[in-house]
């Protein structure tokens, strides 16, 4: 492939393909390359594992009443969950938790991030372990839930970073599939696939990309790849990003968050459809917790999530670790007979793909003022853009899609000055 165009956008997830219909509502020649075989990147729906559609990826509409994917699922008849969910249960490694403790973990929850907004938002860019001392006796559910939030541990999460985003009690689930809402919304753009970037020459007049396709050229450039993908050198830059850049990308790093799913040949939980569970261990607090969601669309099925660096340590041991490690957490709380009427399984590996490397973006402590940088432009021609320049909604698939929006519109103008 050797062509030239005006605009490339490197990347076809959430901000790709917001960048995408806006350089298409430009009527702008213009160009989407993916490395994947499919579009989407982080929104990614499964419709075939469990027999009902599940997100691999994001799943939540954060802050839904003003997410622009709301408006988009009800002109796509897209089914959102608003209805009010059923309680969380909380097991504790032997039983369920007592309505007592239920509410005294939640209390020692909110204590927890609470300190830790309160510490960012008085300009403390110290590590949330720093904020929040010792932990109480339901520590560990609140360290679970800091890594499902931020997808990295206590000692890896910036206060200030945490504290500056925008987080509301809106949050509602995608029942057919964000993942597919996403492609959905995007409609038809010039995608081409199964094809990765491997350095961005940008010496001459016209940038130069160099792909597993051939060459392209074009006047610029908006990346979505993630900050795993350009701080590993997945994808180069020559001459090489300035020291700034390449600081900004190191210091947010992508987390460790998947998912197992697993589907049963019956009803082996005898709850509600969409009942969530937590789950941790009080007997030996430093193991993983896990978080799940039972009989996503009436499946007889569960949606086991992990995160952070003691699920991360299991996953090393490979995929059927994680897998046994979902079904030993089910199994304390509904019986280990449930572990001989799995039919099928399936693990997310967001952080084994090369061209993505990890869950969501993270500031670490002392650097979330970094986050910021990326939002300039690197000489006037390529632009930055995905979750983790979502600004006050970084990490997420809205944050994502104004990211690719806000860089389609600064190519744009840049061009525009540039006649």
């Amino acid at each position: 492939m050797t062509a030239d165009t005006d605009v490339v956008v490197i990347g076809a997830g959430a901000a790709g393909l917001a960048a995408g219909t806006r350089l298409r509502q430009a009527g702008l020649p213009f160009r989407i390359i993916e490395a994947a075989s499919i579009p989407g990147g982080r929104a990614a729906t499964d419709t075939t594992t469990l027999g009902v559609p599940f997100d691999l990826g994001c799943h939540w509409l954060h802050d839904a009443r003003e997410n622009p994917f709301t408006a988009l699922a009800d002109r796509l008849a897209f089914k959102v969950g608003r209805n009010t969910p059923s309680a969380r249960r909380l097991h504790l490694g032997t039983r369920f938790a007592t309505p007592e403790e239920k509410a005294q973990a939640d209390a020692e929850m909110d204590q927890v991030f609470e300190a830790i907004i309160a510490t960012g938002r008085a300009g403390r860019d110290i590590a949330a372990s720093e904020a929040v001392g010792p932990p109480g006796r339901f520590g560990p559910l609140a360290r679970h839930w800091l890594a499902l939030m931020s997808a990295a541990g206590p000692d890896a999460v910036s206060c200030v970073d945490y504290a500056y985003y925008h987080d509301t009690d809106d949050n509602w689930p995608v029942l057919d599939g964000y993942g597919a809402l996403v492609l959905a919304a995007a409609g038809v753009l010039p995608v081409t696939l199964d094809c990765p970037v491997s350095r961005i020459d940008r010496s001459g007049t016209r940038l130069k990309l160099e792909t597993a396709q051939g060459v392209l050229t074009c006047r610029k450039v908006i990346v979505t790849v993630s900050t795993a993908v350009i701080a590993s050198g997945r994808l180069a830059f020559a001459p090489a990003l300035p020291v700034h850049f390449a600081e900004a990308f190191a210091a947010l790093p992508l987390g460790f968050a998947e998912k197992v799913a697993l589907l049963f040949d019956e009803d082996v939980f005898g709850m509600p459809e969409r009942t969530a569970l937590d789950a941790i261990d009080l007997v030996h607090p430093a193991r993983a917790g896990a978080s799940a969601l039972l009989k996503p669309g009436g499946a007889p099925a569960a949606l086991v999530h992990v995160a952070g660096p003691e699920a991360h340590a299991i996953a090393a041991e490979g995929e059927g670790a994680l897998v046994g490690f979902a079904l030993d957490v089910l199994g304390a709380a509904f019986g280990a007979g449930l572990k001989t009427r799995v039919k099928r399984s399936l693990v997310t590996r967001w952080a084994e793909m090369p061209y993505i490397g990890g869950a969501y973006s993270c500031a670490l402590p002392g650097h979330a003022a970094l986050r910021a940088r990326l939002h300039e432009p690197l000489d006037e021609r390529i632009f930055f853009a995905g979750e983790a320049l979502g600004r006050e909604a970084f990490s997420t698939c809205h944050g994502a899609h104004f990211s690719g929006l806000a860089a389609a519109d600064a190519a744009l103008a840049a061009l525009k000055s540039a006649r």
